[in-house]
């Protein structure tokens, strides 16, 4: 059986959604994916709240009126569906605004004309989904490796070195770590090592799950770099 016959996203479109499995599978990913569907939407929304009510909004549409199974399993990316989707979902509540709860606190910011670019950071709504979405799936991942390291006996080592896994450190850091594990530097080099690899693993696992097939998969990974540097995604 092929690796992506058996990720989550290829479970939610080959049973449609119907099936009790697909649908943990896809509440497992609306879970792990939240953080950039709030993003997106709190370029576009002034108020802070209101943007936290319309992606929870958004997620119970997406759950309850089945909205995944109307995906095109060729296109193969839940990424790119979600990002669809949010799209539609707030240009209907553009469209409607008037009549949720008249003069309730909805402010869009205007589609297309560049303003949404100056909420929150500056980055423009696409930018921070996509950032948002590659750290949702490095968090994932170091929630995996963590527990990985619980599992082996190694939960200090993973907590002592869990900061270097994503930046590099310096040489005062290592020092450091390397004393408080009594360990010497090379062999907490090693450590380090390894650790950047697995995490690597983890990361391609979790990019995987969102994939139907090793193009998508590939696509993806290279968003991923773009997003957030090649360090989590070689």
């Amino acid at each position: 059986m092929s690796r992506f016959e058996t990720t989550r996203w290829s479970l939610v479109l080959s049973a449609g959604g119907d099936a009790a499995d697909a649908r943990r599978a896809l509440e497992t990913l609306c879970r792990t994916y939240r953080a950039p569907v709030l993003a997106y939407i709190r370029r576009h929304v002034q108020v802070a709240d209101t943007a936290e009510d319309l992606t929870q909004a958004f997620f119970l549409e997406f759950l309850e009126n089945a909205w995944h199974a109307r995906a095109d399993p060729a296109r193969g990316r839940f990424r790119a569906y979600l990002l669809t989707a949010i799209k539609r979902f707030l240009v209907d509540q553009q469209v409607n605004a008037g009549r949720i709860k008249r003069g309730g606190g909805i402010r869009f910011e205007p589609f297309g004309e560049g303003a949404a670019g100056q909420l929150a950071g500056g980055t423009d709504p696409e930018s921070a989904f996509e950032r948002d979405w590659a750290l949702a799936a490095l968090d994932a991942a170091l929630a995996r490796l963590r527990e990985e390291a619980r599992a082996a006996g190694k939960l200090a080592l993973y907590e002592h070195l869990r900061e270097f896994l994503t930046e590099r450190p310096a040489d005062a850091d290592y020092e450091r770590a390397a004393a408080a594990l009594n360990l010497r530097r090379n062999t907490l080099a090693v450590a380090v090592h390894r650790l950047r690899h697995r995490l690597r693993e983890l990361v391609r696992a979790e990019i995987g799950e969102t994939t139907s097939d090793a193009t998508a998969l590939r696509d993806e990974l290279r968003g991923l770099r773009a997003a957030f540097g090649s360090a989590i995604a070689d």
